[in-house]
């Protein structure tokens, strides 16, 4: 009888141990970080030229026909930046489309060697005082860190003119010129929502704006501007909206 008690309780033992087993954790599920998204920000930074500005007299009405160049100011930039993002699930690249509005301001002015006394002419440009683009953007992240190069359109205002002040005599012509931009930079993510940028742009300004004045007697006087493209470098914060990513287990 003892024998059989002994051995009743082992069995009731041996029942019980399934429960008392430990029991393995659930794996570990942790958030792999997503560039999809829309997002705001802003920007500062810096806009030079590439090149001088060069005028040319066509008409020679004044003095003979001949050209001269000139620099203009570096100028602060800064504004706005809104655009999307989409990263496929699984790849590292990413593909995105982004618009800027911000503030420029260059400006230079030349004077004609050919030109003295009362028939001294001046030429002026002025770059602003506002910019925007319009590019897509393609990138290959490690994680939180996102490489990227960009692509498009810019829309920049320009004005040229010609002034003698020897006679009073003034002419100028403006336009917002649609022109073609490119260059890159790197983001990183700081979290799910906030990221810090640095980037490069070049806005391709290469083109000639004329500048006309009537003359007595009938008759135009012309002057070309060759204005040169424009340099940018910026710094800056971006907010993505509904920052998240998709769960993956990671064991």
């Amino acid at each position: 009888m003892t024998v059989a008690a002994f051995g009743f309780a082992g069995a009731a033992s041996a029942a019980d141990l399934p429960a008392r087993m430990p029991v393995k954790a659930a794996p570990m599920v942790a958030p792999v970080f997503s560039w999809t998204g829309c997002y705001v920000g802003g920007y500062v930074g810096g806009a030079w030229s590439s090149d001088d500005t060069v005028a040319t007299d066509r008409n020679g009405v004044i003095v003979r026909p001949g050209s001269w160049g000139y620099s203009t100011d570096s100028s602060f930039i800064g504004g706005g930046t809104v655009g999307c993002n989409w990263q496929p699930v699984g790849s590292p690249f990413v593909l995105g489309l982004e618009g800027e509005v911000g503030y420029m301001h260059l400006t230079g002015t030349g004077i004609d060697p050919l030109s003295a006394g009362a028939t001294t002419l001046y030429s002026n440009t002025k770059i602003g005082d506002w910019y925007g683009i319009v590019a897509g953007r393609l990138g290959y992240s490690f994680d939180r860190a996102l490489i990227y190069v960009k692509g498009g359109v810019a829309f920049v205002d320009v004005e040229n003119s010609i002034a003698q002040p020897g006679t009073g005599a003034y002419a100028s012509a403006s336009q917002t010129k649609a022109t073609w931009t490119v260059g890159g930079g790197l983001e990183y993510a700081l979290d799910m929502n906030w990221s810090v940028k640095a980037e490069y742009m070049y806005i391709g300004l290469d083109q000639t704006q004329t500048v006309t004045a009537p003359i007595a007697g009938g008759g135009f006087a012309n002057w070309d501007h060759a204005n040169s493209g424009i340099q940018t470098a910026k710094v800056g914060i971006n907010y993505r909206f509904g920052g998240g990513a998709p769960l993956v287990a990671r064991y």
